[in-house]
């Protein structure tokens, strides 16, 4: 085990300065603009958009993009989130044939598909993840999919459904370590997103999971988070820097630096994890390609 440093957290009056590394590319290029055009004529929803994601220039340079099904809207309010919350308008039943449609034309070789929290749906929005899959699968039998699902809140047959259609890897994020989870997940529980992760890897699936860092965790925390996901099946971690989205959401207590990042990747090997993608501005569908093995 690698010896890291404990890092104190910032107090609440000390704003950290975003450091060099984590300067992104400007969107531009003709893939971007072509990315842009097909979810622009396919009314189709991206969590690259929603999320403010800062490699949405790099990745949609690249020709590729996380689709956001079930709408734009979310049931939850997670205090580091920047995609909308309140109540959804009723989904479109039509929308699985689009993003079939529109990975065909993009000639992704991995999607990566992921929805906003449908908690007020009876099934939490199962039929429509089913239909999408499957709908991808028959436009484009050779692309690899991944799918980045929500809290379930102990609907396992609703979680059946879900990853039930063919796709290849199946995440779902922790977003932070158990202390800081009314914090950051009020409407979340660490215990029922490991449950789900175990009920998905019993399955049959590849299992996928992202935390953020940033948010006053200790590594003692991060190290202790690794071993529980491990113990529950967990295939695949991914580690990143949080950004804050708007000033009404949660602030950066810390930047992490690089070689912390490195630390974390080799001790996350050594717990087990088969893969471990960790740097500041990994998220969790960055280099998502890389993960189907």
């Amino acid at each position: 085990m690698l010896d890291l440093p404990i890092l104190d957290n910032k107090s609440q009056t000390e704003r950290p300065k975003r450091p060099d590394w984590l300067k992104v590319r400007l969107p531009m290029g003709e893939n971007y603009r072509n990315v842009r055009s097909i979810v622009d004529e396919f009314n189709l929803h991206t969590i690259c958009q929603s999320g403010s994601c800062p490699n949405m220039g790099e990745c949609w340079g690249a020709g590729t993009a996380t689709f956001m099904i079930l709408g734009n809207v979310c049931t939850r309010s997670c205090s580091f989130c920047a995609v909308k919350t309140g109540r959804p308008n009723e989904y479109d039943e039509d929308e699985p044939r689009r993003v079939a449609e529109a990975i065909w034309l993009m000639k992704v070789k991995h999607a990566v598909i992921t929805s906003v929290n449908r908690d007020e749906l009876k099934d939490r929005g199962a039929e429509i993840w089913y239909q999408t899959v499957r709908a991808v699968k028959e436009r484009s039998p050779e692309t690899t999919i991944e799918t980045l699902i929500p809290d379930v809140k102990a609907n396992w047959e609703a979680l059946e459904r879900m990853i039930s259609p063919g796709q290849e890897v199946v995440s779902h994020n922790m977003e932070t370590v158990p202390r800081l989870y009314r914090l950051v997940r009020p409407q979340a529980k660490w215990e029922r997103s490991l449950e789900q992760i175990k009920r998905t890897k019993a399955y049959g699936k590849r299992t996928k999971t992202g935390i953020m860092l940033g948010l006053g965790e200790q590594p003692e925390e991060v190290y202790q988070a690794m071993d529980e996901l491990v113990a529950n099946g967990c295939d695949i971690l991914t580690l990143g820097q949080y950004l804050q989205p708007t000033k009404m959401h949660l602030e950066v207590a810390e930047f992490i630096h690089p070689d912390l990042f490195a630390q974390y990747k080799e001790v996350g090997l050594q717990k087990g994890f088969k893969y471990v993608e960790s740097g500041p501005l990994v998220r969790s569908s960055y280099h998502a390609e890389r993960h189907v093995f």
